[in-house]
């Protein structure tokens, strides 16, 4: 399950980017592959793929995967281009398309490159494609919904339905500008009611007691502590409470007007990089299917491909929606940032 943050500090300094590191290090020889990525699929407190994944893929090929996990995520390579700092990094794993969105416009100069022939890209599913020049290729997908406790309530059914009296105070929500789930919320609420109603909407939220957190995490940990009885995040959340023992009638999954926001996660290669062969190799050995069907259960998402081979307990238990929505990239150049800071003025103006 994904637990990023979107905070870019404007003007950090080059020394400052250069130590931040968590795992990994500077880019290794020829026999070395560097793999940025966020922090969670290497050392989620539940299961995670990167110690699985790279133990897999050294098996197989003569080159030594090292992950790099800097704190800040992929403001850090866009800090480090903006700085005209090496970027020590041959691959990102965690891309998503409001991210491209972000690279694309903070930078003048290219960070990824043409992703070119990588096999299993054609297997990819329907939809999920959200590079128009073909620089990032999606591995999985996960779909924003609420989760409730089903022994405490029933959730409404819509989003109109979460400004009902019956339900103030009952729903626990990220902050946009730095959770990607907090993120995919307010996209949503805005291919709801459209870049001229979401602000109203929320107001409306607000005024309905809704709790905003800064983090996928924080959310979830205050819903798990019994704070309030929903909370945004992902529709395979019955996967991780059976795995956790957990009882599932207190995991529901409620897609609201029966849909669930689509945020496909991609992975491409730096235009520095000098392992470009190598680093297609990954991407195509993260494509095959029984390492997509491990990477989603163990990243607590579904594959990318239509190839995936899935567990059938698995299969159960992560929750599709009956229309899944989403922007595309043209639809957000340009925009997101301003909507999010529209969000952010108005919330912390209420």
């Amino acid at each position: 399950m994904k637990r990023r943050t979107f905070l870019v500090s404007a003007g950090a300094a080059a020394t400052a980017m250069a130590g931040c590191l968590s795992s990994g290090g500077p880019a290794g020889g020829s026999d070395s592959l560097v793999v940025g990525t966020y922090s969670s699929f290497i050392d989620s407190p539940s299961s995670s793929p990167g110690a699985w994944l790279k133990s897999e893929f050294e098996s197989e090929f003569d080159t030594e995967l090292i992950w790099q996990t800097p704190s800040n995520e992929l403001n850090h390579y866009i800090q480090r281009k903006q700085a005209s700092v090496d970027i020590e990094a041959d691959v990102y794993l965690g891309l998503n398309t409001d991210d491209l969105v972000r690279v694309d416009n903070a930078l003048d100069d290219d960070l990824f490159t043409e992703a070119g022939d990588v096999d299993g890209q054609s297997d990819v599913k329907s939809g999920l494609q959200f590079d128009p020049q073909s620089r990032a290729i999606p591995y999985d997908t996960g779909y924003i919904s609420l989760v409730y406790d089903g022994t405490a309530m029933t959730a409404p059914e819509t989003f109109d339905g979460l400004l009902n009296e019956d339900v103030a105070g009952d729903l626990i929500a990220q902050n946009p500008g730095s959770s990607a789930t907090g993120k995919a919320f307010v996209l949503h609420t805005i291919k709801q009611y459209g870049p001229d109603g979401y602000l109203d909407y929320w107001a409306d939220l607000q005024a309905n007691g809704v709790q905003v957190l800064g983090s996928w995490s924080d959310a979830y940990g205050a819903w798990s502590n019994g704070e309030a009885p929903m909370v945004v995040s992902y529709s395979t959340d019955q996967v991780f409470a059976d795995e956790s023992g957990d009882d599932l009638d207190k995991h529901q999954i409620r897609f609201l007007n029966d849909q669930g926001y689509a945020n496909p996660e991609g992975m491409a290669i730096f235009a520095e990089s000098n392992q470009s062969d190598a680093a297609r190799e990954f991407m195509s050995f993260v494509l095959r299917p029984e390492i997509q069907g491990e990477i989603a259960v163990r990243n607590v998402q579904f594959p990318a491909t239509e190839t995936a081979e899935v567990p059938s307990d698995y299969a159960e238990l992560a929750q599709q929606p009956p229309e899944p929505v989403t922007f595309t990239y043209e639809e957000l150049d340009g925009q997101v940032s301003g909507w999010i800071e529209d969000w952010e003025r108005q919330f912390a103006g209420n």
